[in-house]
């Protein structure tokens, strides 16, 4: 493609603006529109680089369908294209879920409000469950990954960290299969060490301030492998377990706005960071969310292709992915004890299980919104 056919950073900006707001239904749905878009629909980028693009991502930490429009845009107009395309697509979910947060903070002691969120959090739940199901079936993929996750899960639910679970997992693995190799691979062991450095960083005063929610949120942004859900455990460890500033009950509150939204489901930092403080606490969680990625992507951007083609990287990311769906499995359990100490809880969760892993291509948008729904009949009838 030519210079002068390359779209402006205009045009760039608002055709992801508007991506931003119809991407509903998760990372596969976003890549599939942006796929129709810029790849069928104006053949602005080739399929096969397409295609590699969706290979890459998976290497990094971060929200893949975001990275994939930063990745498009930084092809196409260099480091200003990146930030057009990036911020084009996340901007609407900010705003939407920034609104929601106002809404939800101002009005949700309200009776009818609460009944609604009542609903909302065991078919989170659900919706969470069904995300698991379908991850684990491609993240285990051997009996070593099956016994790494136990191995995690086990560890999780005795009180180990979920960032220090799953980047050590990945460590264990690359260390297990250079090992196997007849490999030492310092080197490798090397090149993770500004992610195992995050870990160590972590806050230790549980004193709530603009910069700790923003450094906690870049730390979560710089280590988050695999879905988006993931995030759940992620926030779970940070803000509910080690700061306390942060409820189970909120956490799941966030995740459903976060659903209700177009975009990555990473938006609901914006809703935590609004809860705890406002507009500026939501514009700090939202900017250390998403700022890694921006970085990853200029970073790594001229060396992805070949990291593809290493496989100590594989292992490690073959170890990650397995060690994420354990973590994820550890405080799912965790919030559905929490959660299913009512009754009327519990049957919204078990109807809303069946309605996950029955309609399997049913968006969790309707999961939700139905488990909202039920959740008001039964909160003001039972």
């Amino acid at each position: 493609m030519k210079e002068s056919e390359k779209p402006s950073l205009s045009k760039l900006f608002l055709e992801f603006f508007k991506l931003g707001f119809i991407a509903f239904g998760g990372p596969a749905a976003h890549v599939a529109l942006m796929e129709r878009e810029i790849v069928y629909r104006r053949g602005w980028i080739s399929q096969q680089l397409f295609l590699d693009f969706m290979g890459s991502v998976n290497l990094i930490p971060g929200p893949n369908s975001t990275q994939m429009t930063m990745l498009a845009g930084y092809k196409l107009r260099g480091f200003r294209g990146m930030l057009a395309t990036g911020f084009g697509f996340i901007i609407p979910a900010v705003v939407l879920t920034g609104m929601l947060a106002w809404l939800y903070v101002s009005l949700g002691h309200l009776p009818s409000i609460e009944a609604f969120f009542f609903g909302l959090k065991p078919a989170v739940i659900a919706v969470i469950t069904g995300a698991i199901i379908q991850l684990g079936r491609k993240a285990i993929k051997n009996s070593w990954l099956a016994l790494l996750a136990a191995g995690v899960l086990a560890a999780t639910l005795l009180g180990l960290g979920e960032i220090a679970a799953i980047l050590g997992a990945g460590v264990l693995g690359m260390a297990v299969y250079g090992i196997h190799k007849g490999f030492r691979g310092s080197d490798n062991l090397k090149s993770l060490a500004p992610f195992l450095l995050l870990q160590a960083g972590g806050a230790a005063a549980s004193q709530l301030t603009t910069l700790k929610l923003f450094l906690v949120f870049v730390k979560i942004g710089a280590v988050l492998f695999g879905s988006g859900y993931v995030l759940v455990a992620y926030i779970d460890g940070e803000l509910v377990q080690k700061l306390e500033w942060l409820s189970h009950q909120q956490l799941l509150d966030a995740i459903a706005i976060g659903q209700f939204t177009p975009g990555p489901v990473l938006t609901a930092a914006t809703f935590v960071g609004y809860v705890l403080q406002g507009w500026t606490g939501a514009l700090a969680a939202t900017l250390g969310i998403f700022l890694p990625s921006f970085l990853f992507i200029v970073i790594l951007y001229p060396i992805i292709p070949r990291l593809r083609k290493s496989p100590y990287t594989e292992a490690f990311l073959d170890s990650v992915n397995a060690a994420a769906v354990a973590v994820m499995i550890s405080v799912t359990i965790l919030m559905t004890i929490d959660v299913t100490s009512d009754w009327r809880a519990a049957a919204i969760l078990v109807v809303a299980l069946v309605v996950v892993m029955t309609f399997k291509k049913i968006s969790s948008l309707w999961v939700i919104l139905g488990g909202a729904a039920l959740g008001f009949l039964l909160k003001t009838v039972a």
